[in-house]
């Protein structure tokens, strides 16, 4: 594990001198149009208004990151005992593939560890290829399976599969 905390930490230097003239903040509900709209871009089984406004309202701990003042990204995280629980993360289509999936990543982790988490856990949909790989290049393994957990196309359920970073 000490090896990959090393490789990490190289790959997250290299990530942040790469981002710094970005603005991370803690997302506020002036920002819920952008972060919907988002979503909706990005998702085919987006999360709801109320969803989000229920997230800020609980306290959880979510963040956007803007490039010029446009969003870019975001993440909401919960904690949870020695875990957080990272809720959502999503890159801005046209800001996929520059490596903000990774940069956001190293955020979460660094929020997580913050809250005392010594692991992040996720659920990714088996269908989403391109989170699993983000995620496994990251150090996440996969740890189990939630049934039915997603809604999916014509009234199905898709699985999750749950995965877990030690940090």
């Amino acid at each position: 594990m000490t090896a990959l905390r090393g490789m990490q930490a190289t790959q997250s230097t290299q990530a942040t001198q790469a981002f710094d003239r970005f603005e991370y903040a803690p997302m506020l509900p002036p920002d819920l149009d952008e972060v919907l709209a988002l979503e909706q871009s990005v998702y085919p089984h987006p999360w709801s208004r109320g969803n989000f406004v229920d997230s800020l309202a609980v306290g959880y701990h979510a963040w956007v990151l803007r490039d010029q003042g446009a969003l870019a990204g975001y993440f909401l995280l919960m904690g949870a005992l020695d875990e957080a629980h990272l809720l959502n993360v999503s890159v801005a289509a046209a800001r996929q593939g520059q490596g903000l999936g990774r940069y956001l990543l190293d955020k979460v982790a660094a929020c997580a560890r913050g809250l005392a988490a010594q692991s992040v856990l996720l659920e990714v949909r088996p269908s989403n290829e391109r989170a699993r790989a983000i995620y496994q290049r990251y150090g996440f393994v996969e740890i189990g399976r939630r049934k039915a957990y997603y809604p999916a196309h014509n009234g199905r359920r898709e699985d999750a599969i749950v995965m877990r970073v030690v940090l």
